[in-house]
């Protein structure tokens, strides 16, 4: 196929498809691939299993949700529970079949979690805005009482937690006491960067734009051709996939242990906040949210120590509360598409620089 290059940037149909159509996007990918996955060798242990892993486990949950709610602009509360499905179904998994590895029951809880979504998605065709987000609201109430009372989910005792034991991957422990958070690390990081790459690739494709003709205007959409109920159902099926995947890693690969709180209305609303402050609508912006309100936090309660002044844990929580409520507040306010689109800006600022418009 002919093309004319203009600069940096080309003009043919497959160009503008790229991924990465700009040669250094595509160089600084694999410069960011490749120093994460050297992180182990100069990062220590805590710093791993205590900052990087929870980004990365949050990211997805991130993207799982931003694909509902950016891409199709369905709103929905019930994150924490389908994550929820998701690590109670790997534990159930890996109960019932333990000869079999534990990777392939942490991808395939996700299509547990995928079924729970697409159930509770079913009035998404008559209802929308903040009737769904109540809808949703209402399933991520009911999947925490099941997470409490049925006992059949959690370990059979009073208690209802996940108790991880050790599972093996070539010899070397992945999950339990004994897995060390390098190894823990290199896999999520990998199960991450595929489900990113997948995800990338199912936006821009047949499917990315019907959702996102779904969000600018469903009833234009249903004039084009689009079957509103298949197109939304698909959306809560493959956001609540993600979810359930990142549940499981959550659980298997980062906490090790988890008692049902973990998936309480709280985490749904963390990982809401994660793609508000992230950037509705892009892959980036679930990793920039995550980051910030995970690694923020950690920041804020670092702060006295630094300075010398003496803080009550308490006060350092409220602070930590008011000060993401005012990002929130802002982004909404001053940039609605999140810090995503403050990196793009910033990015073109760099390529004509120091040449500016």
């Amino acid at each position: 196929m002919l093309y004319r290059e203009v600069g940096q940037f080309k003009t043919s149909y497959a160009a503008d498809q790229a991924m990465f159509p700009i040669l250094q996007d595509r160089v600084g990918l694999i410069v960011i691939l490749v120093i994460a996955y050297a992180v182990p060798l100069f990062m220590s242990s805590f710093t791993i299993n205590s900052v990087l892993i929870p980004i990365l486990v949050l990211s997805l949950a991130a993207i799982g949700l931003n694909l509902l709610v950016g891409y199709t602009g369905l709103l929905s509360l019930g994150t924490g529970g389908f994550m929820g499905v998701g690590a109670f179904a790997c534990y159930r998994l890996t109960i019932a079949f333990p000869q079999v590895n534990i990777l392939i029951w942490i991808i395939c809880s996700g299509f547990f979690s995928a079924a729970v979504g697409t159930l509770f998605g079913l009035p998404s065709l008559r209802i929308k805005g903040f009737y769904l987000a109540v809808a949703t609201l209402a399933a991520q109430f009911f999947l925490s009482w099941c997470f409490i009372r049925v006992q059949w989910l959690y370990n059979y005792n009073i208690s209802a937690s996940i108790e991880v034991p050790t599972h093996v991957l070539f010899g070397i422990p992945i999950t339990g006491p004994k897995a060390e958070p390098a190894t823990r690390y290199i896999i999520i990081l990998t199960i991450v960067a595929i489900m990113t790459w997948i995800a990338s690739n199912l936006v821009r494709g047949r499917i990315g734009r019907m959702w996102m003709a779904v969000r600018d205007m469903d009833i234009a959409a249903e004039l084009m051709g689009i079957k509103l109920y298949q197109t939304k159902l698909l959306a809560f099926a493959v956001s609540s996939f993600y979810c359930g995947v990142a549940g499981a890693m959550m659980v298997f690969l980062w906490l090790g242990n988890a008692e049902s709180e973990s998936f309480s209305i709280n985490q749904s609303f963390l990982v809401l906040f994660m793609v508000i402050i992230g950037g509705l609508g892009t892959m980036l912006g679930s990793f920039l949210g995550a980051a910030l309100i995970w690694g923020l936090p950690i920041v804020i309660r670092g702060l006295p120590d630094l300075v010398g002044f003496h803080a009550t844990a308490a006060t350092m929580e409220h602070f930590v509360f008011i000060t993401l409520g005012t990002l929130i507040i802002f982004f909404l306010i001053a940039e609605p598409n999140g810090l995503a689109r403050l990196w793009s800006i910033g990015k073109q600022k760099l390529r004509v620089w120091p040449f500016p418009y």
